[in-house]
């Protein structure tokens, strides 16, 4: 019998917790037959909120803290009082190895900020790295990392990402070989700051162990041209942010024509299944599911004002990453990383 995968979950973490929480949980519990829950949070409080839920009584486990992490603590502040509280205990659930990984919708620096503070960084891991699922043309994903966690980002640390967004994207999408491209201003070899034209020769002469394609323009991750893209923690957010706010805008404009008249509405209704196609596509609850690598366990944050669906589909990535060999892949990787030119074209 295989044996259970066990999540631990912060029932109180994200702009509608818990009933948003344990909305997904159910939806997730359908889809992952073999997955037990530990939820933080107020006894009382969760146990009402399961209330609805049968399907979960015989997977969930409520484990009672009282206190909570507020959208606007700072992380030091989390740091120094965040003990007894739900995102606290969710993490510390995986330290003490009672759960294979957490998921949480709370406070994103003090999520951070506690993880590595009670997992620690993976040796060989100088800063970890928040990774995103980005939808493409292509119809799948592409796994961008940092989208936060680290604002600069040195030549090593950049391939320190490459080589976990590549594990990542392996084990959470089911590509066996990912492609990887750096991001920068061009595609030419001479263009960029020298960080990331450092990064580039590093994974060449050390010989990494990714299928690296080279440098990608900012329009190449909507078209797809790589699986994972690689930037630091502030060109990463900026364009993270930039895109959901230019889908935003999009869909303004679409529901602001489709409704400018009486021949517009009509042809609203006729093009309905393709909207609702569209609608489908662009749902940023498919996406949801961010995580911070390189840290000695796994960690999953959800978007704090996702709903039940956008929960579930972070659980989903909580899951495969669990299941996955991203340890083990990335530490072989992070070896050769240490390992000078000649030595590292040997070894290949």
């Amino acid at each position: 019998m295989t044996k259970a995968l066990v999540i631990s979950i912060d029932g109180l973490g994200g702009d509608h917790a818990p009933s948003a929480v344990v909305d997904g949980l159910e939806i997730a519990a359908a889809r992952l037959p073999d997955v037990r829950f530990l939820l933080h949070g107020p006894q009382a409080e969760m146990e009402a909120a399961l209330a609805a839920k049968p399907s979960l009584s015989g997977v969930t486990e409520i484990r009672h803290v009282a206190g909570r992490i507020g959208m606007d603590v700072k992380p030091a502040q989390a740091l120094r009082q965040g003990r007894d509280t739900s995102m606290w205990n969710a993490i510390a659930a995986v330290e003490n190895d009672e759960a294979q990984v957490c998921v949480s919708g709370g406070n994103t620096g003090a999520l951070l900020a506690i993880s590595m503070m009670r997992l620690r960084r993976m040796e060989g891991v100088h800063r970890p790295a928040l990774v995103a699922n980005w939808p493409t043309m292509k119809g799948g994903f592409a796994a961008v990392l940092d989208v936060g966690a680290t604002v600069e980002a040195e030549a090593e640390q950049l391939v320190e990402f490459a080589i976990m967004g590549a594990a990542f994207h392996r084990a959470v999408h089911n590509v066996a070989r990912p492609t990887v491209g750096l991001l920068n201003v061009g595609s030419e070899d001479e263009k960029g700051h020298e960080e990331i034209r450092a990064a580039a020769r590093l994974i060449r002469e050390r010989a990494i162990d990714i299928d690296f394609k080279g440098f990608i323009e900012g329009d190449d991750i909507g078209k797809g041209v790589v699986d994972v893209v690689v930037t630091d923690g502030f060109t990463g957010n900026v364009a993270l942010k930039t895109a959901e706010g230019t889908a935003r805008m999009v869909g303004h404009f679409l529901r602001e024509s489709l409704g400018s008249g009486p021949f517009a509405r009509i042809g609203a209704a006729i093009a309905y299944p393709a909207l609702k196609k569209l609608k489908a596509r662009m749902d940023p609850r498919a996406a949801n599911g961010a995580m911070f690598l390189g840290l000695n366990g796994l960690v999953v944050k959800s978007h704090g004002g996702s709903d039940g669906l956008g929960f579930a589909a972070a659980v989903n990535v909580a899951a495969r990453m669990a299941r996955s060999h991203f340890r083990d892949e990335v530490a072989a990787n992070l070896s050769r990383l240490s390992v000078q030119p000649a030595a590292a074209a040997s070894a290949s």
